[in-house]
C-alpha cells in the first residue's frame, strides 16, 4: 500500500524545516538589514509540495490497482496524526491554563476546538483584528498549515475518485 522509500524526500524535509527554523530565528543580513527568509512560508510550501506528491502518488496507485478504500486512507491519516497532534493539546491545555489571561485563554479554547477539526486556518484568519489577541499568545496559530494540509485530504481523494472514473 505503501510507497518506495525514498531519501531525495527526505533531504526535502529537511530543508523545509530549516527553513521554517531560519525563519522563525529571524536570522538576517546584517548588511543588509533585511530577513534571510522574509516570507518565511518557504519551508511550508516545500511540505505542502511533498505531502501532495506523496499523497497523490499513494491514491493513483491504489486506484490503478483497484483498491482504493476511503476508510483505509482516512484511518492512515488519522493514525498517523492525531495521537502526535492529541499529546501536543494535552499538554499544551494546562500550561494554557496557568500562564493565560482570561481573554487569551478563551481564544485559547477556540483555536484547541478549530484544530480539532482542522479548521483552524479559517479560525485564524478570522481572529486577525484589532481585538485579537498578540500571536505570541496563540500556541496553536502554526496550526494552520496541518488544518489546510487536512482539508486537502478530504477534498482531493474525492476529487481524484471523480476525475478516474
Amino acid at each position: 500500500m505503501g510507497l518506495k522509500y525514498r531519501p531525495e524526500i527526505d533531504g526535502l524535509r529537511a530543508i523545509s524545516v530549516v527553513a521554517v527554523l531560519i525563519y522563525h530565528a529571524k536570522f538576517q543580513f546584517d548588511f543588509l538589514q533585511t530577513p534571510l527568509l522574509p516570507g518565511g512560508f518557504l519551508g511550508v510550501d516545500i511540505f505542502f509540495v511533498i505531502s501532495g506528491y506523496l499523497i497523490t502518488s499513494i491514491l493513483l496507485k491504489n486506484l490503478t490497482q483497484g483498491n482504493f478504500s476511503f476508510r483505509t486512507f482516512y484511518e492512515r491519516r488519522a493514525r498517523r496524526i492525531l495521537p502526535a497532534l492529541l499529546l501536543v493539546m494535552l499538554i499544551s491545555t494546562p500550561c494554557a491554563w496557568i500562564f493565560l489571561a482570561p481573554k487569551a485563554f478563551d481564544e485559547y479554547a477556540l483555536s484547541l476546538v478549530s484544530t480539532l477539526f482542522f479548521v483552524s486556518n479559517i479560525f485564524f484568519l478570522k481572529q486577525d483584528g484589532y481585538t485579537a489577541e498578540p500571536n505570541l499568545y496563540k500556541p496553536f496559530l502554526h496550526m494552520w498549515s496541518l488544518s489546510v494540509e487536512e482539508q486537502f485530504y478530504i477534498i482531493f481523494p474525492l476529487f481524484l475518485l471523480i476525475i478516474f472514473f
